[in-house]
């Protein structure tokens, strides 16, 4: 009995085992099934960031390149390159990465100005009286009203007190008024270091400003130092414009012929005292340097009222800033350049104090705000439909100088594609540096760069530094494949002059497709 029992036992396990075998194989079927028709449709979805360029000879070139290059070791390198013509990515490496841009986030600032304001835009600086003028006394306020603009001159302010000596002013009863309200009170990008504030590209944002030449510095003033004709005497130096809102310290010597110049210019926090140190060598060629003024609006009144104390016209007490009174009177008026000539000195020199106008001035006339803000939401509103995807971006000011702005490079080849349509890209190319050209408001910050075959004069591209970033985006001439838009972005590098050297070398390997 007990044996037809185990024998009973062991048929059912029998059959139990071949049910689950059955189960098993059945599972194994239908699992092969749903590969043989599910899985080409899952691989042909499947990203492909270089599906177009697999085994290209450029694509070989420059993967070989950047693997290879040792100053990217521990850094990041993003790289979009398109075709000029259709607008195709031909080419990226960590190209949908957002990165810090530095100066190249200008090309987002120039592109929404343009579409914004247009060409032939013009900043305004006015001068108004608000009184009577009684046996050549004014009865009140003379005012002078900025309105942004970075080309203010000197010359500028000597023509608005000739302008007030016509109408018969000898004295102003009571003050110069100094408006400088059109924009907020935010002088600084938001994300600036105050180590910057006393350079020339740190400079305040200011509606009332000043500019010491033609390269248009808003906000600083230009100090020229010349050595001595003996070694050990104190150099001389002289400061544009003259003024006595500034005052310099001199404790500069000449050093001998043979020695190495090593002068430094320093201004004490939140004051206008200037320190010249260090050493010139004797037969020296002069050395200029910009220095960032602080309070620029007040310095701007400060120069005014001097320039009317030089024709005799007599201010009984001094100036102060304020709003323009809205019955004032309207004596003069200086217009700056038209946008896209100031637009020379903005991208050729990389002008961070003009990115930072231009935002706050969009915000101002299309949003009524002369703010950061006000001026990014316009960007975002008038670059999108160009394709720029504002949301995958980090922009914080006009100018790059932020290093808390995140672009990625595929997004800034695009936008140099798409504006190609519009009227006034032939301006927004012209303002581009061109490498190698030796003209400074031709080459600007490529002027010493590129000289050789095949690239002297055939990249066309706007260049960016920040401490351990170094970048550049634009247009390149190849030699038979067609023209190609790029963007290079060197995040985390130890040296950015070297960053330079090796984006130079990237640039020849697509000039000479």
């Amino acid at each position: 009995m007990d044996s037809l029992q185990h024998i009973l036992v062991g048929l059912k396990r029998l059959n139990k085992g071949a049910e689950i075998l059955a189960r098993y194989k059945i599972t194994v079927i239908v699992l092969s099934l749903l590969c043989i028709w599910f899985l080409p449709a899952l691989t042909a979805t499947a990203p492909h960031v270089k599906a177009n360029t697999q085994g290209s000879v450029l694509s070989q070139q420059l993967d070989s390149f950047i693997n290879g290059e040792p100053l990217f070791a521990g850094a990041m390198v993003g790289v979009s390159i398109r075709d000029q013509q259709t607008g195709e990515l031909v080419y990226d490496h960590l190209g949908s990465t957002r990165l810090r841009p530095a100066s190249n986030l200008k090309l987002f600032t120039a592109a929404s100005a343009l579409e914004v304001l247009g060409e032939n835009y013009t900043f305004s600086t006015k001068l108004f009286v608000n009184g009577s003028i009684e046996k050549g006394v004014l009865k009140g306020d003379v005012i002078l009203q900025g309105g942004g603009d970075p080309t203010l001159q000197k010359a500028d302010l000597q023509a608005f007190a000739q302008s007030l000596k016509k109408i018969g002013i000898k004295r102003i009863g009571l003050q110069i008024l100094g408006d400088d309200t059109r924009y907020d009170d935010i002088r600084y990008s938001i994300d600036m270091p105050w180590s910057d504030e006393e350079a020339y590209y740190g400079a305040e944002i200011s509606a009332l400003t000043l500019s010491p030449d033609q390269d248009y510095d808003a906000g600083t003033v230009a100090i020229e130092v010349t050595p001595a004709k003996k070694v050990g005497e104190k150099v001389s130096f002289t400061m544009k414009p003259e003024n006595t809102y500034v005052q310099v310290v001199n404790e500069a010597v000449t050093s001998a012929k043979d020695s190495k110049e090593d002068l430094t210019f320093s201004r004490d926090h939140s004051t206008n005292t200037i320190t010249i140190s260090g050493q010139i060598p004797q037969g020296a060629t002069s050395e200029t340097e910009w220095i960032a003024v602080f309070h620029a609006s007040k310095f701007v009144v400060h120069l005014f009222e001097e320039e009317l104390k030089k024709i005799g016209i007599k201010v009984d007490k001094g100036y102060r800033l304020g709003v323009t009174p809205s019955n004032a009177r309207l004596i003069n008026e200086h217009k700056s350049i038209l946008l896209k000539d100031l637009l020379l000195p903005f991208m050729k020199l990389s002008n961070n104090v003009h990115g930072e106008l231009l935002m706050k001035e969009m915000g101002k006339v299309i949003k009524g705000r002369g703010s950061f803000e006000a001026g990014l939401a316009v960007m975002n509103e008038k670059l999108t439909p160009f394709g720029i995807n504002f949301v995958n971006q980090v922009i914080r000011d006009g100018s790059g100088i932020s290093h808390v702005n995140l672009v990625q490079p595929n997004e800034l080849t695009k936008l140099l594609f798409s504006i190609q349509s519009k009227s006034w890209f032939p301006s927004y190319y012209r303002a581009l540096p061109v490498a190698g050209a030796k003209e400074k408001l031709v080459g600007g910050t490529l002027r010493y760069r590129m000289k050789q075959e095949p690239l002297e004069g055939n990249v066309v591209a706007k260049t960016g530094t920040l401490t351990t970033v170094s970048s550049i985006s634009g247009y390149v001439k190849t030699r038979s494949s067609g023209n190609l838009i790029f963007s290079i972005l060197i995040n985390n590098v130890m040296d950015e002059e070297k960053a330079k050297q090796v984006e130079d070398r990237m640039i020849a390997i697509l000039a000479n497709q």
